[in-house]
């Protein structure tokens, strides 16, 4: 287990929160809490904007962190550029929680290859109830060409 991989993917989590447009705007909070190469944990605690008007965890929210959790999970096998989205789906199982709670969530990097990346990512509520599940596919490609990448060292090839 590579001890490389929680520094970098929260190298890349700042990257995303210097030069992104969404990110800092809506999870700016969010705490990358482990990682090793192919799966990544992070929490948020819920506030005012990532909630709906019925006052509870909003979709787009959760959407929003299996997004950048999908990078974040192909950030924890050396990919500093994550690619592009091709595919993306949640789906809500139950409230999410409310102002004031926390939402967990373990994103793995399901199959890695020269093209694409598939991940999955499951979110918990305070409670420890599953509440949401999502699927993320990236276009990598053009990824393998980052200088920052440290592919090499997280996803070693046979």
């Amino acid at each position: 287990m590579s001890s490389r991989a929680l520094p970098f993917v929260r190298s890349v989590w700042e990257s995303f929160r210097a030069n992104s447009g969404l990110e800092p705007r809506l999870v700016d909070g969010l705490r990358v809490t482990a990682a090793q190469p192919g799966i990544v944990n992070f929490e948020l605690d819920i506030q005012k904007e990532h909630t709906n008007r019925l006052n509870i965890l909003h979709g787009g929210t959760l959407a929003c962190m299996t997004d950048l959790g999908g990078s974040l999970a192909v950030a924890s096998r050396g990919l500093f550029a994550t690619g592009v989205s091709t595919d993306l789906s949640v789906t809500y199982l139950a409230s999410g929680g409310k102002i004031g709670d926390l939402i967990r969530a373990e994103v793995t990097c399901d199959k890695f290859g020269k093209t694409l990346a598939y991940t999955s990512i499951r979110f918990m509520n305070a409670k420890d109830e599953l509440v949401a599940r999502g699927s993320h596919t990236k276009y990598v490609a053009l990824a393998w060409k980052d200088p920052q990448n440290i592919t090499d060292e997280l996803s070693p090839r046979p």
